[in-house]
This record gives structure tokens, sequence and C-alpha cells, in this order.
């Protein structure tokens, strides 16, 4: 798949989601086969960018691979300028979030909210594509409601307006993530435009990979949920879509290996307090099976670097033993 000068070695993308792909989550995916892995959606409102959170999120250094990175906003001189911003720090890539449901997101009439409105998202693509010279990537859903689906004519205002690529999460807004995600109008819009298109919702297994493939078309997959606690999921899936055959699970050395790189990494990059709250987040997704709850419970109530790193080396030590 080709997004303006860059060609992915392969199909598979890690899905922006807020509060999860910073650098050491994109990293990991990136070195368990993931071919682009798209930052953390960050506000279009300078106003913000002096927040420890837009700060960490608009560096770049020690970044591995195509520097994607999301924007959020609904006025089209501030997201414009947003994206001069981003390149100038080092974005290769400027990818717009059209797609988000949170409440907090679209009250301010940005994220999937837009998808109301194709006038402003007309204005809004076009402001951001002229403002820059790196490619500009826009990621949407299906429509504001399931009565309302309009995917197919956001996604040919997209291409009209010089998008270089378009990811379709396979839910409208009203959805939010609940039931199951449906690949008909990501099909319908693949069939529409000639621009590549990213199919993502729901992409939890090989075999579901391999289905959505098949089935809608796309030029490739973006990977969000399912790569939470699993970044080796890419690795798996690219096996899968080379050979059909599915790789052995992942063994319980690589496991502590990763985790505790990753828990490494938080520290590193938020600080022992910022980081141990992160790390909660990450261990409990890496750990989520019924048994291991009260890992995780007793897990939740530490406080210092020190105990996390050792309650997950003794979680491995006991498992082992076992």
């Amino acid at each position: 798949m080709q997004i303006g000068p860059y060609r992915l070695k392969n199909q598979l993308i890690v899905a922006p989601m807020a509060g999860v792909t910073d650098q050491p989550f994109r990293n990991l995916c990136l070195r368990y086969g993931a071919a682009l892995a798209v930052s953390e959606m960050l506000s279009s409102n300078p106003e913000v960018w002096d927040t420890d959170k837009s700060r960490l999120r608009m560096t770049h250094a020690g970044e591995d691979g195509i520097r994607s990175v999301q924007i959020a906003g609904a006025d089209p001189e501030l997201m414009a300028n947003a994206a001069v911003v981003n390149v100038q720090q080092g974005a290769q890539i400027i990818d717009i979030n059209m797609g988000c449901p949170a409440k907090k997101v679209n009250k301010k009439l940005a994220g999937s909210a837009l998808l109301q409105d194709p006038v402003q998202v007309e204005a809004i693509l076009r402001a951001v594509v002229a403002a820059v010279d790196v490619p500009v990537t826009l990621k949407i859903r299906t429509g504001w409601a399931p009565e309302h689906r309009n995917g197919v004519h956001i996604a040919q205002i997209a291409e009209d307006c010089g998008i270089a690529s378009l990811a379709v999460h396979g839910r409208t807004r009203q959805c939010m993530y609940k039931g199951d995600a449906e690949y008909d109008t990501i099909k319908a819009i693949k069939k529409q435009i000639s621009i590549p298109v990213v199919a993502n919702g729901d992409i939890l297994t090989p075999e579901k990979a391999r289905f959505v493939l098949d089935y809608t078309g796309v030029d490739a997959l973006m990977i969000g949920r399912g790569a939470q606690g699993r970044p080796w999921i890419f690795r798996e899936i690219q096996h899968y879509l080379d050979t059909g055959n599915k790789l052995a699970p992942v063994e319980m050395d690589e496991k502590r290996q990763v985790m505790l790189e990753h828990l490494e990494l938080l520290y590193k990059l938020y600080g022992d307090f910022k980081g141990i709250r992160f790390a909660r987040k990450h261990v409990g997704w890496y750990l989520d099976q019924e048994h291991q709850r009260p890992f995780r419970a007793e897990f939740n109530r530490l406080e210092t670097v020190e105990e996390q790193c050792s309650m997950v080396e003794r979680y491995f030590d006991e498992f082992v033993a076992y």
C-alpha cells in the first residue's frame, strides 16, 4: 500500500487510540510487524499544546518507522495550523480524526460529529491538504447513526480533496464500540473511490483479518483494541496471511520480556508517578484472563516502580514453577 511517497511493507497498521498509542506502544507494534503506527489524537487547539500530555504526543525523537500524527478539531484554520506545526516537528503524514465517538470530542463538533456536516468536512480537508506538503490521511466511521450511514459520500469528498488514504471503522458514532462492526459500508466505499482504503473494527484474530481483507477488498487493515496487551498480533496476522497457518501462542519468556520492557519505557516517558498509572492499564491488557483478576487487583494497588516490576517478575517465576 502506498501513502504519498511511502510504500508500506505490509497491510497492517496500528490504529490511533487516545491514551494507548504512545511512543512505547507504537514502537513495540512496529517491532512485531506493523507497517505503520498512527499516533494518539492531538487537539488542533494551540491553547492546550503546552500541557505535558500534548508535549509528549508532539515529540517524535526516537520514533521508529514513518511518523504519522493524528489531529482533531472542527475549525479549518486551526486544523491547517496544527498540521503545519506537527510537520515542522517531524510528522511525515498528517492523519485527520473524524471517527472518535467520545462525548468530550463530539460536543466540540469534532471527531465523528463532523460526519453530520459534509460541507465542514470538505472545508477542513481542503485546508489541511493545502497547508502541508506531506500526505494527509483521514479516519472516519461509517456514519453518524445506523440510519444515517453516509460513509460513501464522505469518502468521495475525501478523494476529491486530495486525501491520500482513508481508514474506516465499521461502526457509526451512535454505535460507539457496541455490537459487531459491519463491513458492507467499507466494501461499498472501496468500490466507489480509487485512493487506498483501510478497514478497522473488531479485527482481533488472524482469521478475522483474512476475512475482512477478502470480503471488503481493502488495501490494508487497521488494528486497535486487538493489539492492546498483544503487540505480537501483527506478527501472528502477517504469518497467517502469508502461509494460511497460525503461529503457536507467544511463549511466556517472550511475554515477560516484552511486558518488563514496556513498563520501563512507560516510566522513562512519563516519569514514575504517571508511568505507574499507565502501567496498570497495560498490564491489565497483557494479563486479562479471568484467573488473572486477583493479580491485576493487587498490581493496581502498587505505588512504586520497584514493586510493579518485582510483581511482574514474580508472576512469571511462579507460572514457570507451576
